[in-house]
């Protein structure tokens, strides 16, 4: 991509060269100029020119990042070249992907995540997908690493890992996508929107869809210890990353990490990184957090009544009728409600067939004034061009986080909690040391 569009120096804070930038500097110096430019290169053939396209690389890909790969590859203006991947299997499987997209061998393959940075100076931006645990740290790794991202979520593990995505991002002067992607949904998008044009009155009430398989009390036991793999076909301590050690298990490689304190992010992290993330937009509270946490007595954080500092209270549900598929998000007003869940118009339902009646132009109306596609990967690419803030930026991801977190932790003290969005302080001492956790050694923020 064309290094013009970059930032300039005086937007980055200065910082004494590391290793690393000097290793950047002389791998620079000796790429030697092509005899011949093929033609894709310039732009001919009806390609884009080598200098617009953006490098990508992924990290972690597995299910969930290989669909999200596969929305990337379709977008013109972008090369996907490396995937850095603890495990041969996922690192073998995105490679076969991306060379029969392109029908060459071209994609590498890299183990360890600090080798795969330190080396490919060439790449401008990186899709994130591993597991929770790792996407904070990973973010971090790479942006100061020089490269934007776009991480999967729900995107920090702790509310002192959000803030430091966050100070990252603009230390480095890097671009940042969260990967709540109802953001950029039409359906999800036409019901913030109409929470926050006024059309529904003043609103009162938001309900925010949890994972209704998961729990919110997590635990804190391990798995049996079973012989550890070749580190080249699955690296034990790289997968781990900055979590405790424990013994090798391959039902946490296989996806069996959820429900652990240490890997995952409960029920209430599983879906409310969306739905939370799409209240607080909806009722003008992106930027902030909830301020109140009502303590229930059962497992999930089930009928958890929130209160923001607008007078908004939301509330944590696992089913509602008017929920038609997933994900769903609900907004109250004076003059009626709306709720929207799943992926398309149709699952939109509303206090009247009225307020359904302007989809189109809501939706029209909102990609007039934000400039913002209903495409989240596209939003990512065309804010990694201009340099412009992503729909779901750090401090949206932040702020949404850091109601999630303090939702968990209501949970896990069963009693109720007060948190200030400015401080980032409860009222408890005991939450108050649960906003962040020990990482292990050498992955530290």
């Amino acid at each position: 991509m064309n290094t013009a569009k970059r930032p300039s120096p005086e937007k980055i804070c200065s910082a004494k060269p590391t290793r690393r930038d000097l290793l950047r500097v002389a791998a620079a110096g000796m790429v030697a100029a092509p005899w011949t430019v093929p033609a894709s290169a310039l732009g001919k053939d009806g390609r884009v020119a080598a200098s617009e396209r953006i490098v990508l690389g992924g990290i972690g890909l597995g299910g969930r990042g290989t669909a999200v790969l596969g929305w990337m590859l379709v977008e013109a203006d972008v090369q996907f070249v490396a995937i850095c991947d603890a495990r041969k299997l996922r690192r073998e499987a995105i490679k076969k992907l991306v060379d029969g997209k392109y029908g060459n061998s071209d994609c590498r393959m890299y183990p360890e995540i600090r080798e795969f940075l330190a080396q490919r100076t060439d790449i401008d931006a990186v899709l994130i997908a591993t597991g929770d645990r790792w996407h904070a740290m990973a973010s971090i790794l790479a942006m100061r690493a020089g490269k934007d991202v776009y991480c999967e979520k729900p995107s920090c593990m702790t509310i002192a890992e959000g803030q430091a995505v966050v100070e990252t991002a603009r230390r480095y002067g890097r671009v940042y996508q969260s990967g709540t992607q109802g953001l950029s949904m039409a359906s999800r998008v036409f019901g913030i929107e109409m929470a926050r044009s006024g059309r529904l009155g003043k609103l009162h009430t938001a309900y925010a869809q949890i994972a209704p398989w998961d729990s919110a009390m997590l635990r804190h036991d391990w798995l049996p210890a079973e012989p550890q793999p070749p580190k080249e076909e699955v690296d034990w301590d790289a997968w781990l990353g900055p979590c405790p050690w424990r013994p090798y298990n391959a039902a946490y490689v296989a996806g069996r990490w959820r429900g652990h304190y240490d890997f995952h992010t409960g029920c209430i992290g599983e879906w409310g990184a969306h739905t939370i993330v799409q209240v607080q937009a909806g009722i003008g509270a992106p930027h902030t957090s909830a301020v109140e946490y009502q303590y229930v007595d059962n497992p999930y954080g089930d009928g958890m009544v929130t209160h923001f500092a607008n007078g908004v209270k939301m509330i944590l549900a696992r089913e509602r009728d008017d929920w038609g598929s997933y994900s769903g998000q609900r907004f109250d007003g004076s003059e009626g409600w709306i709720a929207n869940s799943g992926d398309g118009n149709d699952y939109s339902r509303a206090s009247s067939p009225a307020l359904l009646a302007e989809f189109k132009k809501v939706v029209a109306d909102y990609m007039a004034r934000t400039q913002c596609p209903m495409n989240h990967a596209r939003n990512f690419f065309d804010c990694v061009k201009s340099r412009r803030l992503t729909v779901a930026n750090p401090e949206v991801m932040y702020r949404a986080m850091s109601t999630v977190h303090a939702a968990n932790i209501c949970m896990w003290l069963k009693r109720s909690l007060k948190f200030d969005p400015v401080k980032a302080e409860f009222n408890d001492p005991d939450a108050n040391r649960l906003r962040s956790r020990a990482m292990r050694e050498p992955w530290v923020a």
